[in-house]
């Protein structure tokens, strides 16, 4: 049986724990941690969604 050629998005959200204004840690290591996931099953990235300063507790903050 032939492998899947699969592409896939990345999706990495704030976590509100984290507290700071730039790229949080949080987000480092979600995209670090799934890049690892998605290259080890032989997968490739299509694009990075990345969720870093907004969160669902205020809406108004959504552009």
């Amino acid at each position: 049986m032939a492998q899947q050629d699969y592409r896939v998005g990345i999706y990495c959200r704030l976590s509100v724990d984290d507290g700071t204004n730039n790229e949080s840690m949080s987000i480092g290591n979600q995209r670090s941690m799934l890049t690892d996931y998605v290259t080890k099953n032989g997968w490739h990235i299509k694009d990075i969604y990345i969720d870093d300063g907004f969160s669902g507790v205020n809406l108004s903050e959504v552009r």
